[in-house]
C-alpha cells in the first residue's frame, strides 16, 4: 500500500479578471497486489482511490505479468505503448494552475495524441533489448463499443515506443521516443485525422542536475467542455526544464509552447491558431523523509483562434506533500 497527502494554497491572478484563492487538495491511496507462480512469473494488479475535492475512483485496473526475461505484458486497460516513453521534462511542483478557455487546444504534454482503450494489451521488453541500454513498448487496443455519436468514439490503437540510456563520462544520458496511430469517429463518420503522432525527448543527469528537452507533434480529438461535441486539433509542443537538488532542496524550472489548430467540422481542417506559453518554477524542502513543503509559480500566455486569452495569468502554490 502506498498513498500520498498534499495540500495548500493557490493564488490565482488572471489577465483580464479577479484574484481568487483557493486551497487545492490532491489525496491518493493504492493498493498493489502481486503473486509468483512456480514457473517464476509474477502476476501482479493495482488500483487507485483518489480524492481531489470531491469523492473520485480510478478502478480500471487490468493485470501485469513479468515474466523471467525481464519482459511484461500489461493486459485490460495496458495504456499506450508511445506515451510510456515519454521523457519527464522539470517544471513546477506545486498544484498551481491557470486554467484557460476550454476552445483552447494547445497542446503542452509531449504524450497529447496518445489515446487508446482499455480493451488493449502493452508488451514491455527487457531491458537491452536489441542493444545495451535499449528497451521498447509495443501496444494495441480494439473498439470499446462505443456508439459514433456526436462525441467521438475511439475504435482501436497501435503505437511503439522505446527509451535508450547512455553513460557519457559523468553524464546519463536517456532518449525516448514513440509513434501513435488511433483510428475513430463521430456521428458515423470518420474523421479527415485520426487521432496519432510523434515525440521525442532527451534527459542529461549530471550529479545532482537533470536537464531535458521534448518535441511532440499530432493530430489529437478534444473535447469543448460539453459532452454533445468534439474538435480534432492539429498540435504540436516543444518542452525544456531544469532541476538541481541541493541537500535537502529541490529547485525546478521548466517552459512549454504549444500551439494548435483545430475544427469541429468533419471533414474541414483549422485554420486559425490556439497558443499556450507556459512557464513554471518551484522550491522544495525536504522537511522529514515523508514530508516535503514545496512553493511553485505558474506563469501562461494564451490565445484562442489568434485572440488573445483574458483567462490566462499566473497562479503561485504553497503548500506540503506527506506521503506513505
Amino acid at each position: 500500500m502506498s498513498g500520498n497527502h498534499q495540500t495548500g494554497l493557490e493564488f490565482d491572478s488572471p489577465t483580464g479578471g479577479s484574484d481568487t484563492r483557493a486551497q487545492i487538495n490532491d489525496n491518493n491511496f493504492t493498493v498493489s497486489l502481486s503473486e509468483t507462480t512456480d514457473g517464476g512469473m509474477t502476476i501482479s494488479s493495482s488500483f487507485m482511490l483518489a480524492n481531489e475535492d470531491a469523492v473520485d475512483g480510478d478502478l480500471d485496473a487490468g493485470f501485469t505479468l513479468a515474466f523471467t526475461d525481464g519482459s511484461k505484458l500489461d493486459v485490460l486497460n495496458a495504456g499506450n505503448a508511445s506515451g510510456s516513453h515519454d521523457i519527464s521534462i522539470p517544471g513546477s511542483a506545486g498544484a498551481e494552475g491557470v486554467t484557460v478557455t476550454t476552445a483552447n487546444n494547445a497542446p503542452t504534454g509531449l504524450d497529447f495524441m496518445t489515446a487508446g482503450t482499455v480493451f488493449g494489451v502493452e508488451y514491455h521488453s527487457a531491458a537491452d533489448f536489441l542493444a545495451d541500454g535499449l528497451s521498447m513498448s509495443f501496444s494495441a487496443s480494439t473498439d470499446d463499443g462505443s456508439n459514433s455519436g456526436a462525441t467521438y468514439s475511439n475504435d482501436g490503437h497501435v503505437a511503439i515506443g522505446a527509451t535508450y540510456v547512455s553513460d557519457l563520462g559523468d553524464t546519463a544520458i536517456t532518449v525516448g521516443a514513440g509513434w501513435s496511430q488511433s483510428e475513430g469517429a463521430k456521428t458515423g463518420t470518420q474523421m479527415t485525422s485520426d487521432e496519432g503522432g510523434v515525440h521525442v525527448g532527451i534527459s542529461a543527469v549530471t550529479g545532482d542536475l537533470t536537464v531535458a528537452v521534448g518535441f511532440a507533434d499530432g493530430d489529437s480529438i478534444e473535447s469543448t467542455g460539453t459532452s454533445t461535441n468534439d474538435v480534432q486539433s492539429d498540435g504540436e509542443v516543444v518542452k525544456a526544464g531544469v532541476k538541481y537538488v541541493s541537500g535537502d532542496l529541490t529547485f525546478n524550472v521548466g517552459a512549454a509552447s504549444g500551439s494548435a489548430k483545430d475544427s469541429a467540422t468533419i471533414g474541414t481542417a483549422g485554420t486559425t491558431e490556439d497558443s499556450k506559453d507556459v512557464v513554471s518554477a518551484s522550491v522544495s524542502y525536504a522537511v522529514a523523509s515523508c514530508v516535503t513543503a514545496i512553493l511553485g509559480y505558474t506563469d501562461v500566455d494564451a490565445s484562442n483562434e489568434g485572440v488573445s486569452d483574458t483567462t490566462d495569468g499566473s497562479a503561485w502554490y504553497i503548500g506540503a506533500n506527506m506521503s506513505f
